[in-house]
């Protein structure tokens, strides 16, 4: 069974995805390197920076990983890659 999810770019991954925002369709019950997955593969230029990549969920950091979860319909992923600063 598939949800609908609100997907969220910041930083380099809003211009690798070419976008801040989206709703993207996942299944419900799903690891978190699945879902790492799934978005990649409409953003494939995304790839680049999965080690270095924060990844939230429902506003709670989730690394990548076999940690399953349970997601429900419009739940929010951000994707926050590293913010260099000084």
């Amino acid at each position: 069974m598939r949800c609908q999810v609100s997907v969220l770019y910041f930083a380099r991954s809003a211009e690798l995805a070419g976008l801040r925002s989206e709703t993207l369709s996942v299944p419900r019950q799903i690891t978190s390197l699945q879902l790492w997955e799934e978005i990649v593969k409409a953003h494939p230029r995304l790839a680049v920076i999965q080690d270095q990549v924060v990844f939230a969920v429902r506003q709670e950091y989730v690394l990548l990983g076999d940690q399953l979860l349970v997601l429900q319909p419009g739940d929010e992923v951000a994707i926050i890659p590293p913010i260099s600063g000084g």
